[in-house]
């Protein structure tokens, strides 16, 4: 059967480079939605509790609850609870209609609107929101917000940080403390100059896929997922041959044909396609299926999904992300 490998190795070295940057692993908070960006929920976060990680942040409640008991902290980013979570688990308050439907003595972390315009309150509506969460009987846990384009060239970065120091500058005035502060995902975090933030959110870093202009320094990251397909069936086929539905594709010489157990059913794109090892998909992929030359009873369908997007017009996320739950995820 198709398989997704793991390599502990390449996660292990990505944690260390990021880890040189927050100057701890302690402050790496490992994003862990969507399926682990498709690298499996549960494979990866035991794989973070066995590097030392110690927060972890989610999509939603379900996945909290999934992999709680390894973290000193889990922050779920879209979901609100119908009870009360466990004490490690928080939620992040997205806006302030959010507050009356949390659970009494939640844990939250309050998102801050700095310039992306997709969640958060308003930077002028901070006061407000604090005195509401205290009127809601939640704890604030935490203060957030989110880069619009750290991975860009570009001045939104700089003022987006500016505003979020400010907001710091008026929590202080207002006396709260013991709240941590985040604002890095990984391209913040590389794009910053220093590291002073209680937390780190990294996702796409940690995974191997960060792409970022070339004036920014990024260290060596390893991609950490590959995905490989199994031979179904082969057969000798004629040269002018016609491959796969509508017949697109067309044999060039007499060859060997293999079909292999990827298809758009398993999440897998089908647009035009060469293999890592130089060798095209020929015809239209089918939905369990596609085929190429030769007869290896496994193929590697890719080994970087930040390559496999750019020769597939996409990102990596994308390609990560769709693939199905449902293909064995294996650690190497």
């Amino acid at each position: 059967m198709s398989q997704i490998r793991i390599s502990r190795r390449n996660f292990f070295h990505n944690i260390s480079q990021i880890a040189a940057k927050t100057q701890s692993v302690e402050k790496i908070a490992l994003v862990l939605k969507d399926n682990a960006y498709g690298h499996g929920l549960n494979v990866m976060a035991r794989l973070a509790h066995e590097a030392g990680i110690r927060h972890a942040v989610v999509r939603r409640f379900s996945e909290a609850e999934t992999i709680e008991s390894l973290f000193e902290t889990v922050l779920v980013l879209s979901d609100i609870p119908d009870r009360r979570p466990a004490r490690n688990v928080r939620v992040a308050l997205n806006g302030l209609d959010a507050v009356r439907r949390v659970p009494a003595g939640t844990a939250v972390e309050l998102k801050i609107d700095t310039g992306m315009h997709r969640n958060g309150i308003d930077p002028g509506r901070f006061a407000q929101a604090v005195e509401t969460i205290d009127a809601a009987g939640l704890e604030l846990a935490g203060i957030m917000t989110h880069y619009r384009s750290a991975d860009e060239m570009g001045s939104d970065f700089f003022w987006q940080r500016r505003r979020f120091d400010l907001l710091k500058e008026e929590a202080m005035r207002l006396g709260i403390k013991g709240v941590r502060w985040h604002s890095c995902n990984s391209a913040a975090l590389f794009r910053s100059g220093t590291f002073d933030e209680d937390i780190a959110r990294i996702g796409i870093a940690a995974y191997g896929c960060l792409t970022m202009p070339e004036p920014f320094q990024v260290p060596k990251l390893k991609p950490v997922m590959s995905l490989w397909a199994e031979r179904i069936a082969t057969r000798r086929l004629e040269a002018g041959s016609r491959i796969g539905y509508g017949g697109e594709g067309e044999l060039l010489k007499e060859s060997l044909l293999s079909s292999y157990d990827i298809g758009y059913g398993d999440g897998w794109p089908r647009r035009a396609y060469t293999l890592p090892d130089g060798r095209p998909v020929i015809g239209r992929v089918s939905m369990d299926m596609f085929s190429i030359e030769g007869e290896e009873d496994t193929v590697c369908v890719f080994d970087d999904a930040a390559k496999a997007a750019e020769a597939l017009g996409t990102i990596s996320y994308e390609i990560m992300t769709q693939l199905s739950p449902s293909i064995e995820r294996v650690v190497v």
